[in-house]
């Protein structure tokens, strides 16, 4: 009996992110609810459900053309941790009921493997899985980050007027201009159906994704973030780095494959003479002349402008017939059913903004236990 328990432990699924202000998800695609439990809140915050759905909104299917038909208004009720409008500083639970399911276009895929998907890995890491819509590893799961995060966001406006802004920066070889992020909006974002705030790309991406979906298939894009007013000695000189922890947060976002930070990439074809920042004084706390590092030196937060830059896979679930095998070992082909996004980098922004906000608040509280 001692192994059966431990071998049911070892197979247990964590699904806690963060150390004083964590957060913990819940719930499947297909079952009757998904949530967070946000734990750490400091007491005193003003907080409401409304609050909380107007992140939501950003982030709910059924917006158009740009995002899957399935229609959940993604109401989220509030069921503790917060009275009289206030946070108590004690567990903070979210709630969000499903009420748009349709299981039965998944039948097929309780024997067949859907290509791109975790369906395989979960097989062969669980030996069972819930295979409606994908349970745990549905895009849905999101929807617990992204409640946890506007409360984070709301704690970092609070502390630090902090402020987050993610952007769709490429679909497929659409590219947004370069143009001065410091003059960007969360307003100018949502202005467009595919949240790239110019025009000109935004009206091509929309194409291309509106090409991807008549043909049965998708596209990818990549995804910028912008944090302004970052508070400076946030993160660890060693593995908690703070873009250590951002690109963790960043990659556990399902579909997300690909994370840099400041110049990313491109530093490997830079001269040091040219990448590193000049520092200077400006009369009142220290600065440097560019941003090369992306606000982050040596896994600690510098006090300049965070930019970060996700790239997303083309969604996995497409209609075109593809070649895959089963769970007897078989091989065969599978069409995939069911309703889903022709592009996730369109809906993704505000999860990003959420993780981001979740990572610099954690940070944030650790730094002030550690300065007293």
């Amino acid at each position: 009996m001692a192994l059966f328990w431990l071998f049911i432990y070892i197979l247990s699924m964590s699904s806690t992110f963060g150390k004083l202000f964590s957060v913990t998800t819940w719930g499947e695609s297909h079952g009757p609810a998904v949530g967070a439990v946000l734990d750490g809140c400091p007491a005193g915050i003003p907080l409401s459900e409304a609050d909380v759905q107007s992140f939501l909104d950003r982030r709910r299917p059924g917006q158009g053309k740009m995002t899957t038909a399935r229609d959940e208004k993604d109401q989220v009720r509030i069921l503790s941790g917060v009275f009289e409008g206030k946070t108590t500083g004690t567990p903070i639970s979210f709630a969000v009921f499903n009420e748009d399911q349709r299981s039965h276009d998944y039948a097929d895929i309780e024997k067949w493997y859907r290509p791109g998907h975790a369906d395989l890995c979960y097989d062969l890491k669980y030996g069972f899985r819930d295979y409606r819509g994908g349970g745990r590893s549905s895009a849905r799961e999101t929807i617990g980050r992204v409640a946890a995060g506007a409360v984070a966001q709301k704690f970092m406006d609070m502390v630090a007027k902090t402020e987050f802004i993610a952007w769709v920066d490429s679909i497929g070889d659409v590219d947004c201009p370069k143009f001065d992020v410091n003059s960007l909006t969360r307003e100018m974002v949502e202005a467009s159906p595919v949240r790239c705030p110019d025009a000109g790309a935004s009206a091509k991406m929309e194409a291309a994704v509106l090409e991807a979906k008549s043909s049965g298939d998708s596209v990818g894009g990549t995804v910028c973030l912008l944090i302004k007013n970052v508070p400076a000695a946030l993160g660890e000189p060693v593995f908690d780095k703070l873009d250590a922890l951002l690109a963790q947060a960043m990659l556990s976002i399902p579909a997300c494959k690909g994370f840099e930070v400041g110049s990313g990439f491109q530093a490997s074809r830079m001269r040091g003479s040219a990448h590193n920042d000049e520092i200077f004084f400006d009369g009142e706390r220290y600065r440097t002349r560019t941003n090369n590092a992306g606000g982050i030196v040596g896994g600690i937060s510098n006090g300049e402008n965070i930019f970060c830059r996700m790239a997303f896979k083309p969604t996995a679930t497409i209609s075109q017939l593809q070649k895959t095998a089963g769970r007897g070992g078989e091989n065969g082909e599978l069409a995939a059913k069911g309703r889903h996004d022709p592009c996730v980098a369109v809906r993704a922004p505000v999860i990003v903004e959420s993780m981001a906000a979740l990572v610099l608040a954690d940070l944030f509280l650790q730094q002030k236990r550690n300065s007293l």
